[in-house]
């Protein structure tokens, strides 16, 4: 049977025929996020971008174009993101019967953005000639819009896949919109080799071999640590979520980590996960003279919740050896519908303070900010998936000698959320060129290097602690002090490029 049915307008898909491409398009989806952890099949991720290009190759107008990609993204995201099933199943009786929905919603929601990506450089530069250059600069485009719109999500974007290769190096360079332009690129350029001669991916072969090659050599190499550098204690008491406030597993988690505070040998500082002291910042001075005592002369850096007139804040605190507070950071990116609820301010007001509290009830704090850690030096602190934006990563003017990151990977399972989180971190310190210690709850802890080399970690689901010299900053990087900006340029100009270039062909076959 035909794949087509003529009209005056040219040639319609079947019913049949769109139905396959759909399904296709959403396989080669699936197949390119296998390029993210934990899988980390960064060369089967391309070859599903490139399927994914193939397909939108063989599409005949924008509306089209929009439906595959929006297709590939949906199959993408319900592999990459599957651990967002992860919270509603914390309490299974009464939350658990959402998982599926919440997981379709939001691969088909995010899916949106690459949709209009595709659609709209479709619509732009409708010569097949020069439309897949549109699509690479739009579909970038697309997950740059994704990472701001309503906060932003860029978790799982399609650049990360290469966070497992040696061209993770180049984010010094370009940052995540670089990786993903270059992904994007890449795909496009292989999709060309099954329909073209043998020849034409003799150039792809050579390029990719040559970045694969150059990329560790275009690393912000940091120095060696020093012989009296100072030590660091990650802690991580492995306290499950659904256990986490229990009353009755309190005290054990608490004992857990008083019992690594007090461990020999002598430490600089001492890292607690995100929320892990069951007591409001202020309102137990005998919980902070045991934490100080227990540390035996060493700073702590407490995860821990405060209030403040009535609002509640997710607050990283620095307790000194005195158990006086020096330092306080209030978690400033929320989750939405996690920690705070969208228009909550007047929801309240239209007496809907319930629903508000029900959804987080969490105040946002100021921003960014650089701390004192003292003999450790200067941090900036990141608290749970803060990480996962480039943007809050940067202080306009001031550069701290790490980054700080104290979380509860409790919430995304035992599987891939971890994993994918931990990977995001690492990009963070290469685009930076900063050292970057986390501590997870649950795990994974890590001590990262400037160049992305995890340097000691905590398994996931273990409990323990380790104990690391502070790994040394590395020369500020181009991204660091350029920003996002450039390859954004970067994909605007291929878009107008091609639409350029899309025109003087119209123009030349109307002579």
């Amino acid at each position: 049977m035909p794949d087509t049915k003529g009209t005056g307008d040219g040639p319609v898909p079947t019913r049949g025929a769109v139905r396959r491409r759909l399904g296709l398009a959403a396989l080669a989806g699936a197949v390119a996020a296998t390029g993210l952890a934990p899988f980390d099949l960064w060369p089967l991720g391309l070859v599903g971008f490139a399927g994914l290009f193939l397909l939108l190759d063989r599409t005949s107008d924008a509306r089209q174009a929009g439906w595959t990609a929006w297709a590939a993204a949906t199959g993408y995201f319900l592999i990459a993101l599957h651990w967002i099933v992860e919270p509603f199943l914390v309490d299974v009786a009464r939350h658990g019967w959402m998982a599926p929905f919440a997981l379709i919603l939001m691969a088909g929601g995010l899916a949106l953005f690459w949709g209009a990506g595709a659609a709209i450089a479709a619509w732009a530069v409708p010569a097949r000639r020069w439309r897949t250059v549109a699509l690479v600069a739009g579909l970038t485009l697309a997950e740059v819009a994704r990472g701001i719109v309503f906060t932003g999500f860029p978790w799982a974007s399609a650049g990360h896949i290469l966070i497992a290769s040696p061209l993770i190096h180049l984010a010094a360079w370009t940052g995540p919109d670089g990786l993903t332009l270059l992904v994007f690129g890449f795909a496009a350029a292989l999709s060309r080799v099954p329909t073209g001669p043998l020849r034409a991916g003799l150039p792809v072969a050579l390029s990719g071999a040559g970045l694969l090659i150059a990329a560790p050599f275009l690393a912000s190499q940091p120095p060696e640590t020093a012989a009296d550098a100072p030590v660091i204690r990650l802690m991580q008491p492995n306290a499950p979520q659904h256990e986490k406030w229990d009353p009755r597993m309190i005290p054990v988690f608490l004992g857990r980590m008083l019992d690594y505070a007090e461990a020999s040998p002598q430490v600089a500082l001492q890292i607690w996960p995100e929320t892990s002291v069951p007591s409001y910042l202020g309102e137990d001075d005998r919980l902070m003279q045991v934490i100080a005592a227990q540390a035996g002369g060493a700073a702590s850096v407490l995860g821990i919740e405060r209030r403040d007139m009535g609002r509640y804040y997710n607050s990283l605190a620095v307790l000194g050896p005195d158990a006086v507070v020096t330092e306080v950071y209030d978690k400033h990116h929320l989750v939405p519908f996690g920690e705070y609820l969208p228009m909550g301010a007047l929801l309240t007001r239209l007496g809907l303070s319930p629903m508000v509290d029900r959804f987080g009830g969490f105040s946002a704090g100021p921003g960014p900010q650089i701390i004192d850690l003292g003999p450790v030096g200067t941090a900036l602190p990141l608290i749970c998936y803060e990480a996962v934006f480039p943007r809050d990563t940067v202080i306009a003017g001031a550069r701290p000698d790490m980054l700080l990151q104290i979380t509860n990977d409790a919430w995304f399972g035992t599987f891939s959320g971890p994993y994918q989180h931990l990977a995001q971190a690492r990009l963070r310190a290469v685009e930076q060129g900063l050292p970057l210690i986390r501590v997870a709850n649950t795990g994974i802890s890590a001590a990262i290097a400037a160049d992305g080399t995890v340097l000691g970690s905590i398994p996931l689901g273990e409990t323990g602690f380790l104990d690391i010299p502070r790994p040394e900053p590395a020369l500020s990087t181009f991204f660091a002090q350029t920003g996002p900006w450039p390859m954004r340029f970067v994909a605007l100009a291929l878009l107008f490029m091609a639409f350029l270039g899309a025109g003087r062909r119209v123009r030349r076959r109307g002579h």
